[in-house]
């Protein structure tokens, strides 16, 4: 039996220096290129950030979950998550540790369903870090529901045409390809008629209508594309995984995306939590430190609480991926996490800009980016209320309804069970009184 809650030391000395690192070196890149770690490395930005990168690389922690085969260290999800603890602090983090979303879904699926050629020409590039990828799947009509999407793409000679609307599709702007998810044989079910293609981005006919942004973003100054796919011709070369496989690559990379997103969501609610300690400890209202407050302690009680059941489920899920190598075997607990994981994002945040009242809900503190952010994690990869529907279905698998009229915990009948099954006792005390 193996049940451990230790990190193994010479694996804790590695997320030690990561810590230090992300903390010293890697943090202040938020505030010197805020919303830039998505565009391409030139000029004072790749004087800056290589270095950086080197360093990683030289501890072997870069795209530290791939196998050696794909230049990483061939860990597995759990240190992973570990490591994503630490990087889900920064904003940089995780483009100067290899493994930024959503390029390490995108990488993973390559690296699964790609062909050679498309190895060599997208995933290696991808892995050093010196593209980025988006991945076009959600349109403005059906959101994430692929029953209802409607881009095409047509046969024509040794090629497909595609042809369509894409919503949200993330870094569009700034990166070398995309990853189109579009029908090919609307006369068969959804989960048999729909591909996907690597189509580079300077392809013909890729028109990106606008860059929609976040609250607070200006307009057209965002990151999500609302895209057009007008006749964009691309070579059968460039279909992933064959015909009619898109929805089977489609859960292996959203699983995999569903938990990296909670992984960095801890290291995000644990700053806000340390945030909100420093702040109750030093200030002071009423005669009295905020950390006296019976209203603040509480607000620190249940943040800590939330937070550490959270992190075991995430961890509990990164194990058991490690462990059987399936996601649609752990599909329940990761959509139990994709579930959990904006709700305490979002009352962590909370509490702590509650705590630095005014102060806290100024743009001279980061907590509406986190409540905002925890609002996202809520929609990417599906929207929550769609994974409680999965998890409810899921959990009612390992349980059977009852013939009785009566609940099988029902009181009365379990009494009477219980009284037959020791009767001879029963009697015999019965008969001493």
């Amino acid at each position: 039996m193996a049940w451990d809650f230790e990190t193994d030391p010479e694996y804790q000395e590695q997320l030690d220096w990561a810590d230090e690192f992300v903390r010293n070196e890697v943090e202040p890149l938020d505030l010197i290129w805020p919303h830039e770690q998505f565009i391409p490395l030139d000029g004072a930005r790749r004087k800056a950030i290589d270095p950086l990168k080197e360093q990683v690389r030289q501890r072997g922690l870069w795209a530290t979950h791939l196998g050696p085969e794909l230049g990483g260290q061939g860990h597995g999800q759990l240190k992973l998550a570990l490591l994503n603890e630490i990087l889900g602090r920064s904003s940089w983090a995780p483009v100067v540790f290899g493994c930024q979303a959503p390029d390490t879904g995108n990488a993973e699926i390559i690296a699964h369903f790609g062909t050679a050629a498309q190895k060599e020409r997208y995933l290696r590039p991808l892995l050093d870090g010196e593209i980025f990828s988006s991945y076009s799947m959600t349109e403005p009509q059906a959101g994430a529901d692929p029953a209802r999407f409607e881009t095409r793409a047509t046969r024509d000679g040794d090629g497909w045409v595609i042809n369509g609307w894409k919503y949200f599709s993330s870094n569009a702007a700034t990166s070398s390809f995309l990853i189109v998810m579009a029908v090919t044989d609307p006369d068969v079910s959804v989960y048999k008629g729909m591909s996907m293609f690597l189509v580079p981005s300077d392809t013909p006919g890729i028109e990106i209508v606008r860059n929609v942004g976040l609250y607070g973003e200006p307009m057209n100054g965002g990151s999500h594309a609302l895209i057009h796919y007008d006749n964009v011709r691309v070579p059968d070369d460039d279909l992933l995984g064959g015909a009619g496989q898109a929805f089977a690559i489609a859960q292996t990379r959203l699983g995999g995306g569903r938990v990296h997103h909670a992984m960095r969501t801890i290291g995000l609610a644990q700053k806000a939590l340390d945030m909100m300690c420093e702040r109750a400890l030093s200030r002071v209202t009423a005669g009295s430190a905020l950390s006296d407050k019976q209203f603040v302690q509480g607000y620190i009680a249940d943040s800590y609480a939330q937070l550490k059941q959270f992190r075991l489920l995430v961890l509990y899920t990164a194990w058991e991926i490690d462990k059987y190598q399936d996601y649609k075997r752990v599909r329940k607990d990761i959509a139990a996490v994709k579930v959990v994981m904006p709700t305490v994002l979002h009352d962590i945040a909370w509490r702590a800009m509650q705590v630095h009242g005014a102060l806290g809900v100024t743009n001279e503190m980061p907590f509406f980016m986190m409540i905002h952010g925890a609002g996202v994690m809520g929609l990417a990869d599906g929207p929550t209320e769609v994974h409680k529907t999965t998890v409810a279905r899921q959990v009612l698998r390992d349980h059977s309804p009852t013939d009785d009229v009566w609940p099988s915990e029902w009181i009365p009948k379990k009494q009477a069970a219980a009284r037959e099954k020791y009767a001879e006792f029963l009697e015999h005390e019965v008969g001493n009184r």
